[in-house]
């Protein structure tokens, strides 16, 4: 099972993306430490626990649908905070665009797999 959920596109693009906001925010002020920090932390790694969620129960096409809901959910909050990172100037306007492109990507094979589901089983 493990290796078929790894060898989802969604799911190793949003990984990547958790990895690099994880990197990338240990440069942020330490009073963020408790809120954008630990928010932004939390929603990106949520897109692919949400993404592997959804993909054990794919047999099961409306919780199938409703997990890969959630994690596009968790894609739009990860774009609102690094949202705040880049008004805050934690990152800049460049990486915000890249975050903003690779997470639409994201967004888009999740809505595939939510359009497609019978493709998943």
């Amino acid at each position: 099972m493990f290796k078929n959920l790894t060898s989802l596109k969604a799911y190793q693009m949003a990984y990547r993306l958790a990895l690099d906001i994880y990197e990338r925010s240990k440069q942020f002020p330490k009073e963020e430490q408790y809120s954008l920090t630990d928010q932004i932390r939390r929603s990106s790694r949520s897109v692919c626990t949400n993404i592997g969620e959804a993909y054990r129960k794919r047999l099961y096409e409306k919780h199938f649908i409703s997990k890969l809901s959630d994690a596009d959910g968790e894609c739009t909050e990860t774009l609102i905070w690094l949202n705040f990172a880049k008004d805050f100037q934690y990152i800049t306007e460049e990486e915000f665009k890249e975050y903003i492109e690779q997470y639409e990507q994201v967004g888009n094979l999740i809505g595939y797999m939510m359009s497609h589901p019978e493709k998943f089983r």
